[in-house]
């Protein structure tokens, strides 16, 4: 009997509406283009049930490498909240303040973590059981579709543990796209799929992203500054004809 020696946890980041957000304030709530870290580490850590000023735990979650291909491209929006009788800085009058709070509409995500084995497990059947609800950035953006698939799904298309190592699954596992439409139109294309993975500071492609959490205390949020590559790979030639193992 073979047994498989875990090395990647993949979700599945599916919703109609999803917010990673990372320079937001009061007025402005803004959206990265896929999940941040800050996000799927927040997303793990209500799964497993973590407390937002668990520190030790926030880092443990924080220190696993973090890859997400992005399996169809969202739609920025923008919607618009009206906050009313907010005091001025003086605290003596009152004013209506409107927001402008943006998301991604209509995305799908790949999300690829490695690491520890015994953690990804852990996380693997956090995530089927969650402790606290999960979300994509607001309590209104649920999942669409299970993080992970259900053991007997996982051959067909399926999400969860892989012997795989990261880049082997942003490249290989199969196009969680479902739509006939698109599928057709990948099929014997050169389409490609945007990535974007955590790299080392020294490489000469490496861009900033201060998204990495330290502490979600509402009275001491503490982020810290990663390095991440942006590439593509292509739509994997299986998902085209209906296969949809992972290659060795």
């Amino acid at each position: 009997m073979t047994v498989m020696t875990t090395r990647t946890l993949a979700l599945r980041i599916d919703a109609p509406m999803q917010s990673w957000g990372i320079r937001s304030e009061f007025i402005i709530r803004d959206t990265e283009r896929e999940p941040t870290k800050s996000g799927i580490v927040g997303l793990l850590a209500a799964a497993r049930g973590n407390a937002r000023h668990e520190e030790t735990a926030i880092a443990e979650l924080a220190s696993l490498r973090m890859g997400v291909r992005a399996d169809r491209e969202g739609l920025v929006e923008r919607d618009f909240h009206t906050a009313q009788n907010v005091p001025n800085t003086d605290g003596k009058g009152h004013r209506t303040v409107i927001s402008n709070r943006y998301y991604l509409a209509d995305a799908l995500f790949l999300v690829v973590l490695e690491g520890d084995p015994a953690l990804l497990t852990e996380l693997e059947q956090a995530v089927r059981r969650p402790h606290w609800p999960l979300f994509f950035g607001r309590k209104a953006f649920v999942p669409a579709s299970p993080l992970v698939a259900a053991p007997e799904e996982q051959a067909n298309r399926g999400t969860g543990l892989f012997s795989h190592s990261l880049p082997d699954v942003l490249r290989s596992h199969p196009w969680l796209e479902t739509r006939r439409g698109a599928r057709q139109e990948a099929a014997g294309s050169d389409e490609h799929l945007r990535t974007v993975v955590d790299t080392e500071v020294t490489d000469p492609a490496a861009e900033p992203r201060h998204d990495h959490p330290l502490s979600f205390d509402r009275d001491d949020r503490r982020y810290a500054t990663r390095a991440v590559r942006t590439g593509e790979v292509p739509v994997p030639p299986e998902s085209a004809d209906g296969a949809s193992h992972v290659s060795e």
